[in-house]
């Protein structure tokens, strides 16, 4: 075993890997993880751009008596959007809790496979109705969501579990920042998709004629195909997900094969590592605590419950943005009156003004985060992130008719700058956070219980603000935001019980190591998480992280 510096031992060949330079692994894993999560964002967002253009197809009733082209009943809009989020979070509990049981590899491509298989499926149909339709549509993004679910966890922890700690929070943000990559294509590909069909299917608006502006067929083709090419990138990356070896923590510390560890990073690290088997099983036997166990409650009980609030809390705000920006886009003269244009107009009006927004708002927010991640720490990334959108957000309900009104510019510049700091702030910390905090034995587990709370949060989303943002009026629309500007400062709160992870290998974050003191010369207990002071080793990123100094050893 190796010393560490903080005076705990840990394994040869995890002290490798925390040491290892950046290699062309390193890049070859944030890819193939990534890919994955370009997937989630893709299929998860796209329904954004052709949720209306569902209403005008299969609900042209409702948009006669409401006289508001492109509307769906509440109940079935709550279903098409909402669905999938249910199946997210049903995914990220029964994948993460298999991806600690079975191994990450193992039940890596079943996600991919039922991602590619369910994105295909979106687009079909078992029958002509709207009940058909809708049905057809709810029952495969359910289980479309149910694979992105999975990829939460597994990406989160094999990217974590492959890193060296001086770039680790580089590494696991670059991955999630795939994500702005997949909401600008979701925009991109629905632009060039219905600009294609606009050009060929040139149509009246609704005013001047409500049937001919559905511009069937043309229409119910576009969507259908949108929501299809979302299995490509999935298809594309999973020969060389299957290609990878299992992280040599899980091999190492769960399966208690530390030769085949060994063998394994070899490859990819091309050093010698000693396999240290009989040292292994002393470390294992200090670890065998389970996720109910008061030990697991003791050391990690603050920290899961600092996971789940803020990713909770943080869903909420984030998926309430997203989902309703259709209903933002008109207010900020994005987008015009959807009675002036065509179904696929529409379509190309709200998919630009989506591109536009991630492009401009969203994706910048992701690479900032991943350039200082490891320089500023996770912890101040997510206080000033949630901070700067609770302040955004109450600017904007309070003063929402003036700015709808007579600042257009100014209204799509705070909208645009709450996106930037969600993504360097709380969207990407809290995907971060715990793929380090936990103890590899329940690692994968325990994120899936963060990111499954994330997912309550958009469904909430889904469910409840959107009942406020689909009536459209000033009055409720003001009230949505000031309601999530209250959501983002009660996760600022949190963040307090969430301690700093930079720096540190995981072993000694999670207190695998058997370390009883943080490094940099502290003297309070990391091995249970009840310490982790600031770089000038006096103050405590977290309130759940101090000792007094009588306590101390």
């Amino acid at each position: 075993m190796a010393e560490n510096a903080a005076g705990g031992q840990n394994l040869a060949v995890l002290d490798a890997l925390d040491s290892a330079r950046t290699q062309m692994y390193h890049m070859k894993a944030i890819v193939i993880a990534g890919m994955g999560f370009f997937t989630d964002a893709y299929d998860l967002f796209c329904i954004t751009t052709v949720s209306k253009l569902l209403g005008r197809i299969y609900y042209p009733g409702v948009n006669a008596d409401s006289g508001k082209p492109g509307t769906l009943p509440v109940n079935i809009n709550n279903a098409v959007v909402g669905v999938a989020l249910v199946g997210t979070l049903m995914g990220q509990l029964v994948f993460g809790y298999f991806g600690d049981k079975l191994g990450r590899k193992r039940v890596y491509g079943i996600t991919l496979v039922l991602m590619a298989a369910c994105a295909i499926g979106s687009g079909l149909s078992f029958g002509s109705t709207h009940r058909a339709v809708i049905g057809t549509l709810c029952f495969f993004r359910f289980l479309l969501g149910f694979g992105i679910g999975g990829d939460y966890p597994l990406s989160a922890t094999i990217m974590s579990e492959y890193a060296n700690k001086k770039t680790r929070g580089a590494f696991i943000a670059a991955v999630f920042a795939m994500q702005g990559v997949g909401i600008i294509f979701a925009g991109l590909v629905s632009m060039i998709v219905s600009g294609i069909l606009l050009h060929y299917h040139p149509a009246p608006s609704y005013k001047e004629n409500p049937k001919l502006s559905a511009q069937l067929p043309a229409a119910d083709y576009m969507w259908r195909i949108v929501l299809m090419l979302g299995a490509f990138p999935a298809l594309a990356t999973f020969y060389w997900r299957m290609k990878m070896p299992e992280t040599a923590r899980y091999t190492a510390i769960i399966e208690g094969n530390a030769k085949q560890a060994s063998n394994d990073m070899q490859k990819v690290l091309e050093i010698t590592i000693d396999d240290e088997q009989e040292k292994l099983a002393k470390f294992r036997a200090a670890n065998e605590y389970s996720l109910l166990s008061m030990e697991f409650a003791k050391r990690h009980g603050l920290h899961l419950l600092g996971t789940t609030t803020t990713w909770f809390l943080l869903d909420v705000a984030f998926y309430s943005q997203n989902l309703t920006q259709k209903d933002i886009f008109p207010a900020i003269k994005l987008t015009g009156p959807a009675e002036s244009m065509n179904a696929l107009r529409e379509v190309f009006v709200l998919s630009r003004a989506m591109f536009l927004i991630a492009l401009f708002g969203t994706f910048p927010g992701y690479w900032v985060t991943v350039a200082l991640i490891d320089k500023m720490g996770r912890y101040l990334i997510q206080l000033l992130g949630f901070f700067m959108m609770s302040l955004f957000m109450l600017v904007m309900g309070i003063k929402y008719e003036y700015l709808k009104e007579s600042n257009h510019v100014l209204f799509a510049i705070l909208y645009a700058l709450t996106f930037f700091f969600a993504n360097f702030g709380p969207n990407s910390t809290t995907f971060v956070l715990p793929a380090e905090l936990f103890p590899t034995r329940v690692r994968s587990t325990c994120h899936a219980i963060s990111a499954a709370s994330g997912k309550a949060g958009a469904i909430v989303a889904a469910f409840g603000v959107q009942r406020l943002t689909l009536k459209g009026d000033a009055k409720h629309m003001a009230e949505a935001l000031i309601i999530l500007s209250v959501t983002n400062m009660l996760g600022f709160f949190f963040t307090f019980l969430v301690p700093e992870t930079m720096g540190r290998s995981l072993e000694e974050i999670s207190g695998e190591d058997g370390n009883s003191g943080v490094a940099h010369g502290s003297t309070a207990t990391a091995g249970i998480g009840l310490a982790d002071v600031s770089k000038d080793d006096k103050y405590p990123h977290s309130s759940t992280e101090w000792q007094p100094p009588s306590m101390q050893a």
